[in-house]
This record gives C-alpha cells, structure tokens and sequence, in this order.
C-alpha cells in the first residue's frame, strides 16, 4: 500500500509543468488572468475543480510590469484594521515602489476561488 502512494507521487510529480512567464512589459490584469487560469489547471484535459493542481508559474522581471491608462496614479489598496476610523489607504505607486511582488500575488488572489484551494494555488506562484 506505501508503495503505490509513492508511486503515485512521483506520477504527479513527473507531469508538473513550470511555467515560466516574463512580466516585461504586460499589462497587470492580463497577466494575472493567465497565470490564475494556468494555477487551476485549466489549460489541462484532466482539469478538476476540486483538485489543487500541479502546474507552477515563475514569474520575472516584476519590476518592469505595466498598468494601463492612469490607474499608476489613481489606484488605491485599503485595508481596514477593525475599529472606527481606522482604514488604511495605499497607493498603486507606493505599493509596487515598495514591493511590485505583492501587486502581481494580490491581482492574482482576487482572481481565484474563493475557497479552500486558494491558498494552496498561490503557493504554486513563484516571483523572481
């Protein structure tokens, strides 16, 4: 019986694919579109909702990402700690400034499902 879970391991593991994806020059949300499609497995002919997936996505050159029209000014990320008066406001230029990596994982993160998985699929994202 251990021996066949182990086989079967190294069966998933044989056919996970790494995608490696440059993010020069591409625009924020077609990117995270194709990488939260490729987290899924979606592009496989065994895709299953329910499974986590296999493939894993290397993202580089996050530094060189783009956002279209005038949203590098105008975007803003809240978050709010809990108590009255307290949200937080950041903005798309500061945030990428400080860190481009989290922009790519959050764009990314809002466009998985809202389930169990989701955690298990950003895990598969990998930025360089």
């Amino acid at each position: 019986m251990v021996l066949k879970w182990r086989l079967s391991n190294l069966f998933e593991f044989l056919f996970m694919a790494d995608y490696n994806i440059d993010a020069k020059n591409n625009k924020l949300g077609r990117l995270a579109s194709e990488i939260a499609i490729i987290l899924q497995d979606k592009k496989k002919p065994n895709y299953n909702p329910r499974l986590v997936g296999e493939d894993r996505v290397i993202v580089k050159n996050i530094d060189k990402l783009t956002i279209s029209g005038g949203k590098a000014s105008a975007k803003v990320y809240y978050r709010h700690s809990g108590p009255l008066g307290h949200l937080k406001v950041k903005k798309y230029q500061d945030v990428f400034k400080r860190n481009p990596g989290w922009i790519l994982k959050h764009a990314v993160g809002l466009m998985l499902p809202k389930n169990r998985l989701r955690a298990k699929r950003l895990k598969r994202l990998i930025i360089e």
